[in-house]
């Protein structure tokens, strides 16, 4: 049967269906054919909580007013063409190309603003009048904010092309054409219907086309835009955190729908930007060299390439090609003279770089003689500048990974205080002057310059138990070991000391270990040997220090140590961390700690012997509560904690690593064992959940920690799996219900089939942009426990904001818990205990941690198996790694552990 839609999407002539009662569970209808297979959805809030002491707090979420809601968006679909028809492939040349239109056909547009996302995409409020224009402007001096590779700037090599033609006309003029086609509208209604809690498909593009309208008001301030975040080119936001890179201050702005109506989410927000400025500068700084003679321009030719450079005396703005292959005093290229030859062809000459600039242009070069130039031409038609008159054009990412002194002084240079940061976000409002927005006008949107108020509560703090029956109660997040013993303590027996040429006094150390050791209940024996390594072998690869290192211990140890303690020479990234993680792991199934000593006192001494302990199997505090919590110590439970890490930005074909971390010995929840597996390159599903090779056999990852449980938990299936889950973004949610969640229970179904589980899915956020600070004025950030479930949470779905642990420096950057799917049937407070207690029961460390220790460790085991992979990888010819039919690099499977650490906490 028919039905006429009446522009809401809903069928007219249809009778709502009867509402389904709230107790009803649904069933997965199986008709004799094909299995209707029930799409899982975000579950909505059951509830808020109770518990906790309330305080006020403000949030910086700026509340929004909508008040024309009739209307609607029009989409258009924009395709940009040269004058011969080749379409436009240069970025950053559209927003030029369609300024220019709005300007000369303004009447054509019937006068309408239009949000443009400088792509494909453009809005209006409102139709154009047809639904298909074509226009055609010229543009001069096609110098892109982004991109200079559209307009040929040089002539056939010469810079004395340019030249000419710039006396002759002003401007390279270009000529485009442009066609907007209609491709949808968008109600307004949408708006209003997401703030009630009805999400679609339309609500999502309306409020994308809310944030397109805020990066073009910043696009037409000059910023650079990254994303949601916009970036001014002001010095005063710039720091230097070495090697020719900036730290570049800028505000991060958008929409939310929350409970509380719509709201503009503004935030403090930092990218990487090249340092502006002389190209000379730039390269000493990038390779920490003395002079530009002592650069290394193979290096540097990578490092250049695309980037956007002002050329002197004429501010001219290119994109660099390349470098020339000699000096500038002798690269030569072909000059056009003012005399004809016998066939009236202007006759040519060679001439160097250096001579034209110096003799016939009059430039003075003090240093560029000797130094490679730089190419803003075609490979085949290259136009050269001697280094010294081009600058690097300022806002210019940075996109290779950070090293790791980079990070620090990143981290260390963009703290913000509470109050300070505050500040620069109504100072960010009242400059980014949104009232004065057309579009936004249009809309009838105007936004509030004051920060939301919100009531948040303190949850009251989880006691620990620790040694000889003690409880300890944390104060402020924090608890310590002072004259406290280790609720179970490990026996560090069979043991020796491995040292890689770190500067440290090994016999002190053993002795200051035992001592410490001994005031904690762990029992530490004398260590079999210290193995020094020997100095021939210091400058050798990581690989064979490592193998050499074995050598030695084989030869002298007994039988296979129990424990081996690595001294380390430097602190970070050392490259000898992933050789010796995987031959202790994964070869020999040796539990492994490795120390790169500066200042050993009493409490590095004491953080080092609690991952000791941990490691070996010993547990350092435990919840007071853990064996009495609501829901999970009642029934059989099996906590996960999932996460996937990527390489770095610029490595597109290194392996994903997916880690699931599972609880054991129930009803315990603070031991945890981990299952580590590489999947395809920046893949954020992990695939290898449930991963049937037979009738019989699953080679998954949730068979194996299922079996665990089962063997550690006095032969108990898990009736209940709580699943943790890190780093997916909204858009994501159901992704992980349908598909993650799928093969959990089939992995369930083919372990036996007549058992059934129930679930409990919860997504954890850090990656976003809300923020709370204490209201009156306090400079201190919101004590841990604070949890916020109202006001400007969803509309609908089931999420709260908890800062469980103690922001110290900077401001606190709360996780954002969403609830996805529950049949455990929790209530807002027992759920929302549940996620605090699992901040304290990390054992790495005597304080509450941000984010549930599940997640924690699961992120440990994926970066510490991702150490492995890499110089797995450094170590295997390129051509080593074969390619499969579809031409993508097949994924090297992730090394084994070793059984007798598998179910250790070899990560901790």
């Amino acid at each position: 049967m028919g039905s006429v839609d009446d522009g809401n999407g809903a069928p007219e002539s249809l009778p709502p269906p009867p509402p389904v009662p709230s107790d009803t569970t649904l069933i997965k209808v199986e008709a004799d054919m094909n299995k209707k297979k029930v799409v899982r959805v975000p579950m909505a809030r059951r509830g808020v909580g109770s518990k906790g002491q309330k305080i006020q707090l403000l949030t910086n979420h700026f509340k929004v007013n909508v008040k024309n809601v009739d209307g609607h968006f029009f989409h258009y679909s924009v395709a940009l063409y040269y004058e011969d028809g080749r379409p436009v492939d240069g970025k950053g040349i559209g927003r030029k190309v369609l300024d220019k239109v709005h300007q000369t056909y303004g009447s054509e547009l019937a006068d309408k603003q239009f949000a443009y996302d400088g792509e494909k995409t453009l809005f209006t409020v409102g139709a154009l009048p047809r639904n298909k224009l074509e226009f055609t402007v010229v543009l001069e001096e096609v110098t892109s904010s982004r991109n200079n590779g559209n307009s040929s700037p040089g002539g056939p090599g010469s810079p004395n092309e340019t030249d000419k033609k710039r006396l002759r006309r002003p401007y390279n003029s270009k000529t485009f054409k442009v066609e907007l086609s209609y491709a949808a509208k968008i109600p307004m209604q949408a708006i209003a219907n997401a703030l009630r809690g009805q999400e679609s498909e339309d609500s999502q593009e309306a409020l994308r086309v809310l944030d397109i309208i805020l990066r073009q008001h910043a696009a037409k301030q000059g910023c650079l835009l990254v994303r949601q975040s916009f970036f001014h080119n002001d010095p005063k936001n710039f720091t230097e955190v070495g090697g020719g890179v900036l730290g570049c201050r800028g505000f991060h702005s958008s929409f939310r729908t929350t409970q509380g109506g719509l709201s503009l989410n503004i935030d403090v927000s930092t990218t990487m930007i090249i340092q502006p400025g002389p190209v000379v500068d730039f390269l000493i700084l990038n390779q920490n060299v003395k002079d530009p003679f002592s650069l290394d321009w193979v290096k540097a030719k990578r490092t250049l390439k695309n980037l956007r450079v002002k050329t002197s005396p004429t501010n001219q703005e290119y994109k660099i090609t390349g470098l020339s292959e000699r000096p500038c005093r002798e690269q030569t290229f072909t000059l056009k003279q003012k005399t004809k030859d016998a066939n009236g062809e202007p006759e040519t000459t060679e001439v160097t770089v250096y001579d034209y600039f110096v003799n016939q242009r009059n430039i003075d070069l003090r240093y560029s003689a000797d130094l490679p130039c730089i190419n803003v031409g075609k490979p085949k038609r290259p136009t050269y500048f001697p280094i010294e008159l081009c600058e690097l054009v300022s806002l210019q990412r940075y996109t290779k990974a950070l090293t790791n002194f980079q990070r620090a002084s990143l981290v260390e240079k963009s703290r913000q205080k509470p109050q300070e940061r505050m500040s620069v976000l109504t100072n960010a409002l009242r400059i980014s002057n949104y009232d004065a927005e057309p579009m936004l006008r249009s809309c009838g949107i105007s936004v509030n310059n004051n920060f939301t108020q919100i009531e948040g509560r303190v949850l009251p703090t989880p006691k620990l138990k620790v040694g000889n029956g003690d409880d300890v109660f944390p104060r402020n997040g924090r608890w310590n070991f002072n004259h406290k013993k280790l609720v179970e303590p490990a026996k560090i027996e069979m043991w020796a000391l491995v040292n890689f040429s770190a500067r440290c006094d090994v016999r002190n150390l053993i002795r200051d270990l035992i001592k410490c050791g001994d005031m904690k209940g762990i029992m530490v024996e004398q260590p079999f040997d210290v193995f020094e390594e020997s100095p021939q072998f210091r400058r050798a690869p990581p690989l064979v220090r490592v193998e050499k290192m074995f050598e030695q211990i084989q030869a002298k140890l007994p039988g296979a140590p129990k424990f081996l303690l690595c001294l380390l020479p430097e602190r970070k990234n050392c490259d000898i961390y992933g050789p010796w993680k995987k031959k202790n792991l994964s070869d020999f199934g040796v539990v492994t700690q490795c120390m790169a000593p500066t200042r050993i006192n009493d409490q590095y001494l004491t953080n080092l012997l609690l991952k000791i302990n941990a490691k070996l199997g010993g547990l350092n505090s435990l919840l007071s509560l853990e064996r009495t919590l609501p829901l999970v110590s009642k029934v059989p439970t099996i906590i996960l904690g999932m996460d996937v890490s990527h390489g770095s930005p610029g490595q597109s074909d290194v392996p994903s690593i997916a880690a699931v971390v599972s609880s054991r010995q129930w009803p315990l929840i603070s031991r945890y064992r981990a299952s580590v597996r590489t999947q395809s390159p920046k893949v954020e599903m992990i695939d290898s959940l449930f991963k049937p090779v037979s009738e019989k056999e699953d080679e998954g990852i949730i068979r194996e920690l299922l079996l665990d449980f089962y063997v550690s938990s006095g032969k108990q299936k898990p009736d209940q799996i709580i699943i943790f889950r890190d780093g997916v973004s909204e858009s994501q949610f159901n992704q992980v219900l349908n598909k993650e969640l799928d093969q959990i229970i089939e992995a369930c179904k083919f372990l036996d089939e007549k058992w059934s589980p129930k679930f409990l899915v919860i997504v954890a956020q850090k990656n976003h942009h809300t923020k709370f600070f204490q209201s009156g004025g306090s400079p201190d950030n919101v004590p841990p426990g604070t949890i916020i479930d109202s006001k400007i949470c969803h509309p609908k779905n089931n999420d709260f904001y908890l800062c469980s642990h103690f922001g110290a420096i900077g401001t606190t950057r709360p996780t954002h818990y969403h609830i996805l799917y529950d049949e455990l049937g929790y209530n807002a407070d027992d759920l929302q205990e549940l996620v605090h207690s699992l901040s304290y029961v990390y054992q790495r460390s005597t304080t509450a941690i941000s984010v549930v220790a599940p997640i924690c460790y699961a992120h440990l085991a994926a970066s510490q198996l991702g150490q492995w992979m890499k110089f797995e990888d450094a170590s295997e010819t390129s051509s080593g790694r074969g390619v499969s039919h579809a031409g993508t690099v097949p994924v090297p499977p992730m090394p084994k552990l070793d059984d007798n650490v598998r179910s250790s906490m070899f990560f901790c």
